[in-house]
């Protein structure tokens, strides 16, 4: 009887909890704890009968296992863990849930990474109005195009790593001083940062003796990255220098358990990072990026994205535009001269970058789901391979 209570009362904290009456994160916590608690938590609260009528219910159709969508677990635990602004969604993978009835989910999502192999006799055969299907991708476009013709006209919102997205997952996430998220986007607009004149910055960048590093696995790639950084190894060698290639790719070993020694090592050592992309893809720029920023490294970059979205002027050097011989001539350059070095990390003291992908996207599901200026759209895109396939793998 006094499990029942708790399990009750955890139930009614679950459904009418938001940020306005949240005190501490010790209480989201002990909600979400006292529901674990109950035995029978697995076998009630999945029962849509027993549920608020506040929910708005999202049903995984494909790729529950990949990200994005395994970032959203089930239920709506992920939405309090993340102590998001709205926590009023539930997500699931059982279409039975509704008796069969699939109309009666708001959302119905489908991951791009497992949708390509799927027949039209495999999608929902029915829609409602006031449901959104959504095509969620991390993945690049290039690497997972979408090519059959049912697909016009069938999403109504995307998820994706494009900005332009109804709800962007982009890798990376950019803050100002204030802790305001202010990108990546299209527009991005950059503060002047001025000249940076830091002693103790150009001491430790004197100490970089090595010129570049990679930590690698996937070798062969549509962008050929191995191909242009064996080039550039080349072109080094000839300066005195070399790209040192760690992982699966190269002679150099940095296995996952001793990650963090390997990042103390580049930090260290190295005076770049290569952030290069498996494929080309419009905005498609990964956390490779956050692996040189956040380790005290210009990254340089090789990708289909617009770099000026995502990485303020004067901070990364652009591999997709200058042959490898040139880039191996700039490096020196570039090293033989710390004062000019030090000035790439000028957007130290205006900006900062994380990963938003555990956090801040699971907060974005719910919040989309809330939003009635977004509900309201009802329409779907008519070209959604074109808006997608840019690069036109389909033909």
């Amino acid at each position: 009887m006094i499990t029942f209570i708790v399990f009750t009362l955890s139930m009614i904290c679950i459904q009418f909890v938001n940020n306005s009456f949240i005190e501490s994160d010790s209480l989201v916590q002990e909600v979400i704890e006292n529901v674990g608690r109950d035995l029978r938590y697995a076998d009630i609260y999945r029962r849509a009968d027993k549920l608020s009528k506040n929910l708005k219910y999202m049903l995984i159709w494909s790729g529950a296992e990949d990200a994005p969508l395994s970032y959203f677990g089930g239920g709506q635990r992920k939405f309090l863990e993340k102590n998001c602004t709205n926590i009023n969604c539930y997500v699931t993978t059982d279409r039975n849930f509704f008796n069969g009835d699939t109309t009666k989910f708001h959302a119905i999502a489908f991951n791009g990474r497992t949708i390509t192999t799927m027949g039209k006799s495999q999608l929902p055969k029915r829609r409602s109005h006031h449901q959104k299907f959504i095509y969620f991708n991390m993945e690049s476009a290039d690497n997972y195009p979408l090519c059959s013709a049912y697909f016009d006209d069938f999403f109504n919102w995307t998820a994706t790593y494009r900005l332009d997205s109804d709800i962007p997952l982009t890798y990376i996430q950019i803050r100002d001083n204030n802790g305001t998220v202010v990108g990546p986007k299209k527009d991005m607009k950059w503060v002047d940062m001025g000249f940076l004149e830091d002693e103790e910055l150009e001491l430790r960048m004197q100490n970089k003796t090595k010129a570049v590093a990679w930590f690698v696995s996937h070798c062969k790639t549509r962008s050929k990255r191995k191909d242009y950084a064996i080039q550039l190894k080349k072109a080094l060698y000839s300066f005195g220098f070399s790209v040192d290639i760690y992982g699966k790719c190269g002679p150099f070993k940095c296995p996952r358990h001793k990650e963090e020694t390997c990042f103390s090592l580049l930090e260290r050592d190295y005076a770049f990072y290569l952030s290069f992309e498996n494929s080309f893809a419009e905005d498609y720029v990964t956390e490779k990026i956050l692996t040189a920023l956040q380790h005290t490294t210009v990254p340089i970059v090789r990708g289909g994205a617009d770099y000026s979205r995502f990485l303020p002027p004067g901070s990364y050097v652009d591999a997709t535009k200058v042959t490898p011989n040139v880039l191996a001539s700039e490096i020196v350059h570039i090293m033989m001269n710390t004062k000019y070095y030090s000035q790439f990390f000028r957007w130290w003291s205006h900006y900062s970058y994380r990963d938003p992908s555990q956090s801040d996207h699971i907060c974005a599901l719910c919040d989309a789901l809330n939003d009635e200026s977004k509900r309201a759209k009802t329409s779907t895109y008519k070209n959604f391979r074109k808006w997608w396939n840019t690069n036109n793998r389909c033909k």
